[in-house]
């Protein structure tokens, strides 16, 4: 279940990184709606960070987890 939450939370983020950078939402150009955002260019700047993020993040998707130890 973690896994595909992480699965999700890149796709949101890569989403937001495409509006910040392009203004293409894909989301909504995949389901139906306006697939251009208009936005200010700090929140633009914001939108790419939150996109940055969800690149430096698809690493955890192939890291080993070890399970917990109880001590």
């Amino acid at each position: 279940m973690s896994r595909l939450a992480l699965i999700l939370v890149i796709i949101g983020a890569l989403n937001w990184l495409l509006i910040g950078l392009f203004q293409w939402d894909l989301v909504s150009s995949l389901f139906g709606g306006d697939a251009v955002r208009e936005s200010s260019g700090l929140s633009r700047v914001i939108y790419a960070l939150i996109g940055l993020a969800g690149l430096y993040s698809i690493k955890f998707l192939f890291e080993n987890r070890e399970p917990a130890r109880a001590d």
